[in-house]
């Protein structure tokens, strides 16, 4: 059986005083109020040796705030690629003096309603509701009705919360301009979504803007996709099998896979046919998985800013704390974080790849 909390009631006896009076030197207004020296000494020794520890949740409700923030994800916690998002919520949080309550839901609808009512119970002063994969989330009406912040992800229907994400657009354009900056023109095709919009897998947001950012940069150079072959998932038996089929009937020059685990499926299919990167064929890819930098070569790729990505959300979290203070109007803006390339050796000059056939 757990020891029983000690009270303030506790530690006024043991020092012999009443209990406002050890109220007050414990929240520091003992000399304000003229409490001589000897009785805040001693108030504040019997709650050193009694280890006594104030109540959070009765003193946020005295002063409107319990100092924490509430983090419910669906399986960021349990994952080696996004557990740098709580990484960086955490060191941002506690920057400012506050401590994170961490909650996984393993995507179970019940356990995500008990867990965001744990939270209120337990006063926090704001929430942020994270996904692993960047998708579209059903808000739940608990969250709306607190300071909250999405991360990774978008709301279904509109809402008044804002959003932290990575800058996919902005990395799809990136991507193709690796390909660009080596004088790659001809012979680029997508492995894992494309060539429309539509072929991807199902209710993947990053899919659709690595996309859109990849089109928009190659049709601003006047340079067109051969051709792409979408995956329904982004896994590396997916990358392999595509790549494998794209084989039969093209001689690519240069891939954007649209994640790392691709990536490494089409490393296998290239060598499957004799092929290699980057002398006969150039890769770029997304994610900056862990496997990108043991792959041989190693893979260039767009990093995913998970570390990043969990102090914006502690940063617009506090934004919409002292908002909802001033009773101001909460809007629901989405705040998009840079996805930076990480060179490497997998995309060689367009002139040093050797003619296939």
């Amino acid at each position: 059986m757990s020891p029983r909390r000690v009270t303030l009631a506790d530690v006024a006896k043991a020092a012999g005083v009443s209990r406002t009076t050890a109220s007050l030197v414990l929240s520091g207004r003992g000399r304000e109020l003229r409490i001589s020296q000897d009785v805040e000494r001693r108030v504040l020794r019997t709650a050193e040796e009694l280890q006594y520890r104030p109540n959070i949740v009765s003193r946020g409700l005295r002063t409107g705030t319990t100092r924490t923030i509430g983090f419910v994800s669906d399986t960021v916690a349990t994952s080696r690629l996004a557990g740098d998002m709580i990484k960086g919520a955490l060191e941002a949080a506690r920057d400012r003096g506050f401590m994170l309550f961490i909650g996984e839901t393993e995507g179970d609808a019940e356990l995500e309603h008990l867990l965001l009512q744990a939270m209120q119970d337990r006063q926090v002063d704001g929430l942020i509701l994270a996904s692993m994969f960047t998708r579209t989330i059903k808000v739940p009406k608990a969250v709306t009705a607190m300071p909250a912040v999405l991360l990774n992800a978008l709301p279904k229907k509109p809402a008044p919360l804002p959003a932290v994400l990575p800058d996919e657009v902005e990395a799809g354009r990136r991507a193709a301009r690796v390909l660009l900056d080596a004088g790659h023109r001809d012979g680029i095709h997508l492995i894992g979504a494309g060539p429309s919009l539509r072929d991807r897998p199902s209710e993947s947001l990053a899919a659709v803007e690595r996309l859109v950012g990849i089109r928009e940069a190659f049709g601003a150079a006047g340079v067109k996709v051969a051709g792409a072959r979408a995956c329904p998932d982004w896994l590396p038996e997916y990358g392999l099998a595509a790549t494998r089929d794209l084989l039969h009937t093209a001689e690519p020059r240069a891939l954007i896979c649209f994640n790392d685990r691709i990536a490494m499926g089409a490393y296998q299919a290239l060598d499957d046919f004799g092929l290699k990167v980057p002398a006969d064929v150039s890769i770029v890819s997304f994610d900056d998985h862990p496997i990108a930098s043991w792959m041989r070569p190693r893979l260039t790729t767009v990093a995913l800013p998970h570390y990043e990505l969990g102090r914006k959300a502690v940063d617009v979290l506090f934004a919409e704390i002292d908002r909802d203070r001033t009773d101001g109007d909460r809007v629901g803006e989405v705040h998009r974080v840079a996805m930076p390339v990480r060179i490497r050796e997998s995309v060689a000059p367009s002139s040093a790849v050797q003619p296939l056939g």
